[in-house]
């Protein structure tokens, strides 16, 4: 037997949007359901199978720590961030968390089944989808069900290192999993569709990344197509290639791009409409069609980031309890960081592209072989890039690839953010010896 239960607000999801705002909607005084069809994903993708346990594996990687030891480590440091994740929702006094599928019936209605097949109907005068995105994998011939081939999901949960490693794809998930195995002990081969990686990167950093890469011992294989899979035994796993060859190892990972997570949701039932993209199409303040029903984090399209996920909860934030001014378009100047070894960290523009728009832009470039904490780090590759403005002090850019670039890119972006000219990085009082520093002479320009 069905039965209704009305709540202010419904949250579609446990990422970090919805739990952000479950808080903030208890606070105001709102009684709110939380509904996550998956208890190992309390607290959303970065907690449970992204960031956080990828970092941690590079971590202990590059520390030339035991693979299973890392993994044991990850499982642990996992299960307590999610069980303070669920409590912080569940604890609190206005708020319900439901552990079940959800599928609309309605813009104000969703059914909800739990594992036991307990059926419910939901009812809300606001829903925020929140799902998050899953691993793709393209359409490809051969044993694509063996137990040897893995996305970035299902990979970091298997505690037997692959003596090799096959990598699909070279993308930033590619490249940072190629970094990780390669430290722990894999021979690691990727293959890269284009005839480089990370082409809309500026293309003397890419080429330093490169370098670095195969200097370690990853072995790339540019300008090649993964067309067929085979599971030769119980071991091995072969990847036959667009130009016939064959390449052999004990495990392939697709790093092949994420698709928004909107399988079974019942979207049909709704207003709500989707982008060719299959991502899930809202406005400035992240409304869907259906303007009670918005959509945040990876599932609505765009870079997929839990920083983002929590900046759109800002954006719902302000249109439901502000004036509306914090919008979508007022997110600038996006930022990420791919870590490999050492880190690649951008802002802004690369040089072409700020004069393609017409800038008065130049460029600066600095090894980090010139700076002196590098030396003492022990640690000589990387390329630092700035972009400025000439005429208006403007920085329009920059390409941090070095130790630390995960966290100089969040000052220059806020220097970006506020309008502070470059001259002002430039001219900045550091203390020594630090990476910061080199902004002293990278936009010396």
């Amino acid at each position: 037997m069905l039965y209704l239960t009305h709540f202010d607000a419904i949250i579609i999801g446990f990422g970090k949007a919805g739990k952000t705002l479950a808080g903030e909607l208890e606070n105001r005084d709102w009684n709110v359901a939380l509904v996550e069809k998956d208890k190992t994903m309390y607290g959303g993708t970065c907690i449970n199978i992204a960031c956080i346990p990828t970092k941690l594996l590079m971590h202990d990687a590059l520390e030339k720590r035991e693979y299973r030891a890392a993994v044991e480590r990850k499982n642990s440091v996992i299960s307590k961030l999610r069980d303070k994740n669920y409590h912080s929702v569940a604890d609190l006094n206005k708020a319900k968390v439901y552990d079940a599928k959800a599928s609309f019936i309605s813009d104000s209605e969703i059914e909800i089944e739990a594992a036991n097949g307990k059926k419910e109907v939901l009812s809300a005068d606001k829903i925020f989808i929140n799902t998050g995105a899953e691993s793709v994998i393209p359409p490809i011939d051969g044993d694509i069900n063996s137990d040897k081939v893995y996305t970035s999901t299902t990979l970091i949960d298997e505690d037997v290192l692959p003596d090799k490693l096959t990598i699909v794809g070279g993308g930033y998930i590619g490249l940072e999993f190629a970094t990780m195995y390669n430290a722990f002990g894999s021979e690691v081969s990727i293959i890269v569709a284009d005839d480089k990686i990370l082409k809309s990167e500026d293309s003397d950093i890419a080429a330093e990344i490169t370098k670095d890469m195969q200097e370690s011992g990853i072995n790339f294989i540019f300008g090649e197509r993964a067309e067929k899979v085979t599971e030769e035994n119980y071991n091995n796993i072969t990847v036959t290639l667009s130009s016939g060859n064959e390449l052999t190892s004990n495990a392939i990972l697709f790093a092949t791009g994420r698709k928004p997570n909107i399988e079974g949701l019942g979207l049909d039932n709704t207003s709500a409409e989707l982008t060719n993209k299959k991502e899930i199409k809202v406005n400035n303040h992240l409304q869907t069609k259906a303007e009670n029903i918005y959509a945040l984090g990876d599932v609505k399209g765009g870079m997929q980031f839990t920083y983002t996920s929590l900046d759109d909860y800002r954006i719902v934030k302000s249109h439901l309890f502000d004036d509306g001014e914090y919008s979508y378009d007022s997110r600038t100047n996006l930022h990420f960081t791919m870590f490999t070894d050492p880190p690649y960290s951008r802002a802004g523009l690369t040089l072409e592209e700020a004069q393609e728009k017409g800038y008065e832009a130049a460029e600066n470039s600095m090894p980090m072989s010139g700076h002196p904490r590098s030396h003492i780090n022990n640690e000589l590759r990387g390329l630092f890039k700035a972009v400025v403005d000439t005429e208006t002090k403007e920085i329009l850019g920059v390409h941090l690839y070095g130790v630390n670039s995960e966290e100089l890119i969040n000052l220059v972006k806020l220097a970006m953010d506020n309008n502070i000219p470059y001259t002002a990085l430039r001219d900045q009082m550091y203390n020594h010896p630090v990476m910061s520093e080199a902004f002293n002479a990278l936009f010396d320009i």
